[in-house]
């Protein structure tokens, strides 16, 4: 899926502003340089002026920041390294640690908007890649999942 989207997808859910876009990719890495300007550039659409892609480091640092921010950090462990490279899964993963959801949670976000899922299918997605029941999370997987987070924050 597009890192774009799901940036907007997650924005939308909690109503952050451009400026909690900032802070939350800060939150992760405070040497991570991001403006306003910058978020404004990747909320825009792929159509119009001034659309700017956003790269896997910054959707992982947004992502990383929302767990800071809604979980807290653990001062007793290091900073984690940043990934570079980022796929549906992991942005599954890392909204599943950010909004403590557990399978059944999961299982009744992709049920409000009609898309059923078994409990082993959850766990498959959470799986290392070389496990033999690992199972790919997919552009309309993810999606779907993003549209019934969405019904469960607002309502």
């Amino acid at each position: 899926m597009i890192n774009n989207d799901v940036l907007r997808s997650v924005r939308y859910s909690l109503d952050l502003g451009d400026h909690h876009v900032v802070a939350l990719c800060q939150l992760a890495d405070p040497a991570f340089v991001v403006d306003a300007e910058q978020v404004k550039a990747w909320l825009r659409r792929d159509d119009e002026a001034g659309f700017a892609p956003m790269n896997d480091g910054a959707l992982a640092h947004f992502l990383d920041g929302l767990i800071v921010h809604l979980r807290g950090r653990d001062e007793s462990q290091p900073l984690r390294p940043v990934e570079t490279r980022i796929d549906n899964n992991l942005v599954l993963k890392k909204l599943r640690v950010a909004f403590q959801l557990r399978d059944v949670d999961l299982m009744e976000i992709f049920a409000s908007v009609g898309f059923r899922v078994s409990k082993s299918e959850v766990g498959a997605l959470f799986r290392q890649p070389g496990h033999n029941n690992y199972r790919r999370c997919l552009d309309q997987m993810l999606r779907n999942f993003l549209k019934g987070l969405s019904l469960r924050l607002r309502g």
